[in-house]
């Protein structure tokens, strides 16, 4: 964990919904429809953002896929996500967003160290 002090790693759980453009995909134009060179871009610099995928449609009605987002600050999340919208992902659509879930890893573990006597 970061010391209380630094500013935190702020994580996104990008909840998506699969549309009828992106599974008439074959497997192999899926693997690269999130290699556009926005995307490219925002995910250039893994100290300032990762991106992890998660398939969800096998235990979820709510959504078929998750995105895991780390970022060092805001406006790496800004940038990701502007490149998102940018891309086929989003203007084709070949997702539907369901949600966005920000959160702190272990943010209570933050509250307890600036809280204390």
């Amino acid at each position: 964990m970061a010391r209380p002090d630094t500013p935190p790693t702020l994580t996104f759980f990008i909840l998506l919904n699969a549309l009828p453009a992106w599974l008439s995909l074959s497997r192999g134009e899926r693997s690269t429809a999130w290699q556009t060179p926005d995307i490219a871009a925002a995910l250039a610099n893994p100290d300032r953002l990762s991106l992890r995928f998660f398939d969800a449609e096998a235990f979820s009605a709510m959504c078929s896929d998750v995105l895991m987002v780390e970022a060092a600050d805001i406006d790496a999340h800004n940038d990701f996500m502007e490149a998102v919208r940018d891309s086929p992902v989003f203007a084709r659509p070949y997702f539907g967003l369901v949600a966005i879930i920000p959160a702190l890893e272990e943010g209570f573990r933050r509250y307890e160290a600036h809280t204390a006597a």
